[in-house]
């Protein structure tokens, strides 16, 4: 965790309201570092829906493969994350952690192993040591209370410098529901399905298969949408949650995604994963722009996203933006090198709605001085037009500063 807040972060944090059927509690267990809150621990209540996405790498870590096993019960009673050790990359005492981790939890709370689900974030091929949370995991169980996110938050960063935490309440039939999220990602962020870890809590009465193709859909234009070095990890993990307590106050129970009275709640539930997704953007390490990359004029959505992407991902791009250069001359590298149709004599870009480019060449009412202000912005957003078809799409990203060397040259240290 740094000690210097981005100068991106929001400066205005929600305060999450108590949810019902969650408990929270977090302790400093020396995974990594003594004194340091490492362990969060959400007691959930029995009958819970759990639904899940993850990274689609090939080295994933063994929190990534227990929770895809577990998750064909579709029924969880707890969730422990800890920080500071991927426990990816460590072969049989990997998964032998993993599940002694699971047999601690389950006897702390009184179920089964199978329903304890599990994510780990930090330091990859380091051994994790499971023993650690004997006793600690009995500590909260005990401590466990309504409450208590930020702290939550808190627990699972690693090189993130604020929590990332977002919530809505909406209207389920009559009944009033709250859904409640955090997350952490900061370095390593190139999302495939899911994107670093995060957790979102309901007490809407939804059934898992139901929540699980919401959680799919959602992650299309909000976590898989984000990128800070092009980097997938192996340890990304979104859990979604739903107790169905809200169900004690008329709230109906849905058991398929296509239920029109879903309505109201997939798009708070999607707000909720774009607010969180948007500050793992404005936390990217060493980031002090937020940039926003919209292309339109796509032959096709699909072709637009990898062209947005290839934007994002440029290291000469995103080096440009943190000198506060509006180098177009970059995005058309970008666009370019990206693979999709594009017809350089059709292309227009701009930086924060000044046309920089048009028509295959830089734009004759060009001013150099007006763009130069432009950039000094915290946001920059860059905009391409294709002009071959209707297909858009929108990724998020940050610039690319000395302090992301800095950070990640001594990461092991």
């Amino acid at each position: 965790m740094s000690t210097a807040i981005s100068p991106l972060a929001p400066t205005d944090v929600p305060e999450l309201p108590p949810l019902d059927g969650v408990k929270l509690a977090t302790a400093a267990a020396g995974i990594r570092y003594k004194g340091r809150t490492d362990v969060l621990l959400a007691l959930l209540d029995p009958g819970t829906a759990v639904a899940g996405v993850f990274t689609q790498s090939k080295c994933p870590s063994a929190p990534v493969e227990w929770c895809r096993l577990k998750l064909k019960g579709g029924k969880a009673r707890a969730l422990v994350v800890n920080s500071g050790n991927a426990n990816a990359f460590t072969g049989k005492t990997g998964r032998v952690a993993t599940a002694l981790t699971a047999k601690i939890a389950a006897k702390a709370i009184g179920c089964k192993p199978d329903d304890i689900f599990l994510a780990s974030t930090g330091v990859i091929g380091e051994p994790l040591d499971a023993t650690k949370f004997d006793g600690v995991l009995d500590q909260l169980a005990d401590a466990a209370a309504p409450g208590g996110w930020m702290d939550a938050a808190k627990a699972i960063m690693t090189t993130d410098t604020f929590p990332k935490v977002a919530t809505a309440t909406v209207k389920l039939g009559k009944a009033k529901v709250t859904i409640n999220g955090m997350a952490k990602g900061a370095g390593m962020i190139a999302p495939d399905m899911a994107t670093m870890l995060a957790f979102v809590f309901t007490d809407a009465p939804i059934s898992a298969p139901a929540l699980q193709s919401l959680l799919k859909a959602g992650v299309a234009d909000t976590f898989n949408a984000v990128t800070i070095d092009g980097d997938t990890s192996t340890s990304d993990t979104l859990l979604a949650f739903a107790t169905g307590a809200a169900a004690a106050n008329g709230a109906p129970k849905i058991s398929k995604a296509s239920d029109l009275r879903l309505k109201a709640f997939v798009k708070a539930f999607n707000a909720v994963l774009a607010d969180l997704a948007e500050q793992v953007a404005r936390d990217g390490e060493g980031a002090r722009k937020l940039v926003e990359i919209i292309v339109d004029g796509a032959t096709s959505k699909a072709s637009a996203r990898k062209i947005a992407m290839s934007i994002a991902n440029s290291p000469l791009v995103k080096t440009a933006i943190a000198g506060e250069d509006a180098n177009w001359g970059r995005v058309v590298m970008a666009v370019g090198k990206a693979g999709e149709p594009a017809d350089r004599d059709k292309l227009s870009i701009s930086f924060n709605g000044i046309r920089v480019a048009k028509s295959g060449a830089r734009d004759p009412s060009y001013n150099e001085a007006e763009v130069s202000k432009a950039m000094k912005s915290p946001e920059i957003q860059i905009k391409v037009a294709l002009g071959l078809g209707k297909g858009r799409d929108r990724v998020l990203t940050c610039d690319l500063t000395k302090e992301y060397i800095a950070i990640n040259g001594d990461y092991r240290s």
